[in-house]
């Protein structure tokens, strides 16, 4: 059996310990990627597509990671959008559809987490796969800004998440050490890698419902973020 590769080899599982930076991820656990759909209905399709799209489009970044260097997320989105859509869909309509997430609303569990994070003198990052200059206007606009350090993009390292590189990165960014750091996160693919890697995992339940049997559990876990967050600061010290 060929040996496993820095990029594939989990880490050691880290103790569930509180920790003293958090990574959180942006779009589908801070930002609504379901208010994308009116995009969609506005260049005349079901809004629904949306959630089909975001899937596509992390669906093959994840793909072009595994075999190589991935292009931007803006690059890999437009490729998907005209796959879900159509390859006749007119260059206006792909810019109105992806301008939507400059401007997407953020879940009522979000302000009250990362409320809780900044009172407990936690440092929060936000951790993305897109554009940081997209994503950090999304938040803004969003009301949510005041409460990170820095917009960190996976783009930096020309991969996608769940990729162990990515989250090692992010943790070297924030001068903080995997076991330290925690990934508070609404997808639990994206905690399994963080975990896999060598982080703490706390993962929202909101959109999936449950911890899938497939993926390592996390540390902590609850239905809304906010909760999810309160878990975390009660892990030891």
């Amino acid at each position: 059996m060929a040996a496993e590769t820095a990029d594939t080899a989990p880490a050691v599982r880290a103790p569930a310990r509180r920790p003293r930076v958090v990574l959180v991820d942006v779009l589908g656990t801070m930002l609504r990627m379901d208010a994308l759909g009116s995009r969609f209905v506005d260049i005349g399709r079901p809004a629904e597509e949306a959630r089909l799209f975001f899937a596509r489009t992390l669906r093959d970044g994840m793909a072009l990671t595994l075999t190589g260097d991935a292009p931007p997320f803006g690059v890999v989105a437009r490729a998907a959008l005209r796959t879900v859509v159509g390859p006749e869909l007119a260059p206006d309509a792909v810019e109105h559809v992806l301008g939507g997430l400059r401007e997407l609303p953020p879940h009522a569990d979000v302000e009250p987490a990362l409320l809780g994070l900044t009172r407990a003198k936690v440092p929060v990052y936000a951790f993305t796969h897109g554009d940081p200059a997209v994503a950090a206007a999304a938040l803004d606009r969003a009301g949510l800004r005041t409460y990170l350090r820095e917009v960190l993009s996976t783009q930096a390292v020309r991969a996608f998440k769940p990729a162990p590189r990515t989250y090692l990165w992010a943790c070297a960014k924030v001068d903080s050490s995997p076991d330290r750091t925690a990934l508070l996160a609404a997808h639990s693919w994206d905690v399994h890698g963080a975990v896999r890697a060598g982080l703490v995992g706390a993962l929202a339940t909101r959109t999936e419902g449950w911890v899938p049997d497939v993926v390592d559990p996390p540390h902590v876990w609850a239905e809304r973020l906010d909760d999810t967050v309160i878990r975390l600061l009660n892990l030891p010290a």
